[in-house]
């Protein structure tokens, strides 16, 4: 078993430097570059990867916002959390879910860039890192053996530590989730699990297990946190049952990030309030087109 991740093992998170007479300030221009990693699709649903610079527009807090990085299908390396729930409700589906993100690691490894790397880490009523960043399968597919699905589920906890493990990685960052329902154990709350993903520019792809198809004994509540983590960073939600369903969600995260654009901008002249969540638009030039991408970032407030 790996090291036993907690709040008290994690790193700190930097803090905001202070505003000196924060009420006079109205604007704020900032050398960081905030990155969006953007999947387009047509309305049919299909991939769309041969937009130039000139078709992406952004805005933040309203605020017009100049293009200065652009990467069509970028070839960014990979750092992917593969995070999988253990609380005891899982366990008729675990040989299920271990399977798939087996098949899905050996098909993230097979192309893309050969600094791609995957870790594992799971989640009940504690978070255990089960594997580092590695790209040995064979790594990956012991680090999922002898798993057992038992207690709560610290489904916060899971995605503010994970965070954690991605931020110090270069390139692109995506956090898978699998996980059958809403947080009951986490010693954080959503808001700051959320937050820690943004920070760390942490793409959120959650596979929520639905084995009950009707809306009876069906927890909405974990559904529609999971919905707000992965649409607020850029990512999906798919509700597949066992199977060739969760097989098909695999495959269609990989989809997306085999052609994502990287777009990049350095914020310049973003009007201020007293929220930290810098609200950001990307709008494409085609109305028929659909970008799907990340709301926003934290920043400087008033």
């Amino acid at each position: 078993m790996g090291r036993i991740l907690t709040p008290l093992t994690r790193r700190a998170f930097f803090a905001l430097p202070a505003l000196a007479a924060a009420q006079d300030v109205t604007f704020k221009t900032d050398v960081s570059l905030v990155r969006l990693l953007v999947t387009v699709k047509n309305a049919g649903g299909e991939l769309i990867g041969g937009l130039e610079q000139t078709d992406f527009s952004i805005t933040a807090n309203g605020a017009p916002q100049s293009v200065a990085v652009f990467e069509r299908r970028t070839a960014q390396p990979l750092s992917v959390v593969l995070a999988l729930d253990l609380s005891g409700s899982t366990a008729s589906n675990l040989k299920y879910q271990t399977d798939s993100l087996t098949r899905f690691s050996r098909a993230l490894f097979a192309d893309g860039n050969p600094d791609d790397a995957a870790a594992v880490i799971t989640f009940n009523w504690e978070v255990v890192r089960r594997a580092n960043f590695t790209r040995k399968l064979s790594t990956i597919e012991s680090s999922l053996r002898h798993l057992k699905a038992e207690a709560g589920t610290s489904l916060y906890d899971g995605i503010l530590l994970s965070a954690d493990e991605l931020k110090r990685r270069d390139g692109r960052r995506v956090l898978v989730l699998i996980t059958d329902g809403g947080d009951t154990t986490s010693s954080t709350d959503f808001h700051k699990a959320l937050e820690a993903a943004h920070k760390a520019d942490a793409v959120i792809y959650s596979i929520l297990i639905v084995p009950i198809t009707n809306d009876s004994g069906r927890n909405v509540g974990g559904e529609n946190a999971l919905t707000q983590f992965s649409n607020g960073t850029g990512g999906r939600v798919f509700l597949p049952t066992v199977g060739p369903a969760l097989d098909a969600a695999f495959a269609t995260i990989l989809r997306d990030l085999r052609t994502q654009y990287l777009v990049g901008y350095y914020p310049k002249a973003v009007p201020l309030s007293k929220n930290r969540f810098h609200t950001v638009k990307l709008s494409l030039r085609d109305p028929a087109l659909t970008a799907q991408t990340r709301t926003g970032y934290y920043g400087a407030a008033l």
